[in-house]
């Protein structure tokens, strides 16, 4: 209901997914985690909660670390700490033969982004565990905005 009325605004943009980073090298290059160029897209929507949170949800597809074709479908909120930076998080499900032993599995997402008018730069941490995710990484991409 909120949706149909005339104060509720949502923006779509396109996630252009990019790169990731293992903080552990030795040990992601043992698991043939190696490929950092990470090419994906998704789809992002948001609506403004509140002038300082932002709720979320985006889906879509990236090549992984180790070449696999990773889904991945999630939302959350981010808060607006200054007039650019964004922090926040969320929960997101990822499918991949890569982590979790093929299983899909739901991991918290802690996020960071950096956005100008039509751009954001996303960032999201990826703690190891146990045999789900068995390095740390950081994974990076944009966000291209539709309309205004």
């Amino acid at each position: 209901m909120l949706l149909c009325t005339g104060t509720a605004r949502a923006d779509i943009g396109l996630n252009v997914y990019g790169a990731s980073y293992h903080f552990d090298r030795d040990k992601a290059r043992e698991l043939g985690l190696t490929n950092e160029f990470n090419p994906g897209l998704g789809i992002r929507w948001r609506q403004g909660r509140s002038p300082a949170v932002d709720l979320f949800a985006d889906a879509g597809f990236y090549e992984d670390s180790a070449k696999h074709t990773a889904k991945l479908a999630g939302g959350g909120a981010l808060w607006h700490a200054t007039q650019r930076v964004r922090l926040g998080g969320g929960l997101v499900l990822l499918k991949s033969e890569t982590y979790n032993g093929g299983a899909a599995f739901i991991a918290p997402a802690p996020l960071a982004a950096y956005e100008w008018r039509r751009v954001t730069v996303n960032a999201v941490y990826f703690a190891k565990w146990r045999d789900v995710n068995r390095t740390n990484q950081l994974g990076f991409w944009l966000t291209v905005w539709f309309g205004d």
